[in-house]
Order: structure tokens, then sequence, then C-alpha cells
């Protein structure tokens, strides 16, 4: 693959630095217009963007890219986040202008490439996540050697009542919170164990894994739910209220059930369970993401229950040397 030869210097007029997290309503509202513009929806918050500047993870001097008009209004934003040991790395790109948008293709994906230069490794993985309807981004991937991997759906169900709690299955025992350090390496040790082998998994370590929840402004331990079978965690739901004031909506954000205890309804019942408490506390909907290619037929579980998709994005991945 040859990487973009875009400029070396922005057009005349713009400046490009570091994002800050006082640039955090600025960016935002540079991410939700060019959603908007693009998918027809803002799909972003202001808390998503302020954490993300903070997350663990992401070092916002070296893996950011804010580029300012003479006005210094924010017009585009680009961002590689490396993962694991670095040699699978995301990045992310917006911006209405297709010169700004070139110019941070190709400094993420340089930066990509000395995260994996820096940790040892011979080529890595850069995905995107990009919306189905972005046609600019997805030709700008396509034109470089990036292809599609997989399609995630957001799926949304509406509640306009009360919802009826569900009965427990037989047999199971439902956790709430995880307040103590082994309950929430149980949860861990079961997301990854989910998990793993899926397209663009790649663990956190544990310490990380909870310092990301802690620095979450929509997250607390209450939002875990636990199910266990003759006192075996088998079963993890994890909320949060991301959505909340965007949409007024629950999010979930991960819904896993070990492979040997699947097809017992416990996933249905996590569902039905996080529509009831979202339903109470007054909320217009639950939302969640899943990935189409799951190895477990996730998408006509979450159709099953009345859930139905509206937005659709895909998963660019491409293999690249080190240089």
């Amino acid at each position: 693959m040859t990487l973009l030869q875009a400029t070396e210097v922005l057009p005349d007029g713009y400046t490009v630095r570091a994002p800050e997290p006082a640039d955090a309503e600025g960016i935002f509202d540079l991410i939700s217009a060019y959603n908007t513009a693009v998918a027809g929806a803002a799909d972003c918050t202001l808390n998503s963007v302020a954490d993300h500047l903070v997350e663990p993870g992401f070092d916002r001097r070296t893996d950011g890219f804010l580029v300012l008009a003479a006005d210094g209004l924010p017009v585009g934003y680009g961002t590689a986040f490396a993962k694991g040991d670095r040699q699978a790395i995301e990045i992310e790109v917006a911006s209405q202008e297709p010169t700004i948008a070139a110019w941070l293709f190709d400094h993420t994906m340089r930066r990509a490439q000395e995260m994996g230069r820096d940790s040892g490794h011979a080529e890595i993985t850069v995905d995107s996540c990009v919306f189905r309807a972005d046609e600019s981004l997805r030709t700008l991937l396509a034109d470089h050697d990036f292809t599609t991997g997989t399609t995630y759906h957001q799926m949304r169900i509406d509640h306009t009542g009360p919802v009826a709690t569900p009965e427990t299955p037989a047999g199971v025992t439902v956790r709430r919170g995880a307040y103590d350090d082994a309950t929430r390496l149980t949860a861990h040790e079961i997301v990854i164990e989910c998990f793993s082998g899926q397209y663009n998994f790649t663990p956190r370590p544990h310490d990380e894994w909870i310092e990301y929840f802690e620095a979450s402004s929509t997250f607390d331990w209450s939002q875990f739910t636990l199910l266990e079978v003759d006192g075996r965690a088998v079963a993890v739901r994890i909320c949060n209220d991301g959505l909340i004031e965007p949409e007024n909506s629950g999010y979930i954000g991960t819904l896993v059930v070990l492979e040997e205890f699947r097809g017992r309804g416990l996933a249905k019942f996590l569902l039905r369970d996080a529509f009831a408490r979202d339903a109470a506390d007054g909320r217009a909907g639950t939302i969640l993401h899943v990935d189409t290619n799951n190895p477990t037929p996730a998408l006509g579980l979450y159709l099953s229950v009345g859930m139905t998709p509206t937005l659709v994005f895909d998963g660019w991945r491409s293999v690249i040397p080190v240089v």
C-alpha cells in the first residue's frame, strides 16, 4: 500500500494543533454537523467527545489533530487510537472539506505507522468505522487499499409506555452492579472470552479496562448486570447514560453470554430487562450497536425483540507495512 501523498502543510489560512479538553464543544459541533450532513443524524454527544479526549490509551498531544480555520473554528478533526500492543490502530477523520479530510487521513496514517514502528511491528492493521452513506470518506479509503470487513447497525426500540419486567429464567440469579474487584475481573474475563476472535476486537489490560469505565462521565458501576447459573457468572450486560442527553434513551454498550449457555433465553432476558428499566426511568427508547458478522445470530436476536436498525456503518481495514 502507498500512503496518500497529501501536502506537507495545510492550505493557506488553516492551522493544526493537538486538541485540548477545552476544545470538546467545538469538536462536538464539527463532528455532529459532519455526521448530520452525510448520514442525517448527529450520532455524537458532547460527553462522548469530552470522554474520548481523556480516554486511557489516547494521547491527544501526539494522536489527535485539530484543524482550525482562520477564524479559529474547527474545520477538521482526526485521531489515531492504538489498541493493545499497538499492532491494531483505529483512525477517525471528520471534515466536510475534502482537502482537509485528505490531509487528516495522511497524518493519522503516518501516526499509525509511527506507533507500529515504535512498538517493533513489521506491519499494522488500521481500522476505520464509516457511515455507509459517507461516499466521500468511503472513496478515500477505497482509493488507499482499504476494504470493508464487517457492517454495524445501530438498533433501537421505542418505549411509548410501561414495559413489562421479564420473568427471570429458571435457575438464573441476577446480580446488579459491579462494586468489588472480583466481580469486575469476572465480568472482564467473560467479555474477553465472548469477543475474542471477533472483528476489530483487541482486549484492554484489566487495569486500563477499569480506568476506561471510571473515566467515563456517563457510567457508574451500578450499570453492570451479571447472570449466574449455579453460582457461576455466565452473562454480562453493561449499560451507560451516553444517549440520555441527545436521545432520552438508554444505551447497551455490551451484552455477552458464554457460548455454552447460549440458547437458554439469557440474552433476550437481558434485553427485555433493560427495556423495562429504561421505560420505568422515562426513557423514550433503548439503543445498541451490533456487528452483523458476529458469529452469533445477534442481528436476528435484536430484531426478534422488536428493535429496528436506524444507522448503518461499515468497518474498513488495511494491513500495511511499517516503513
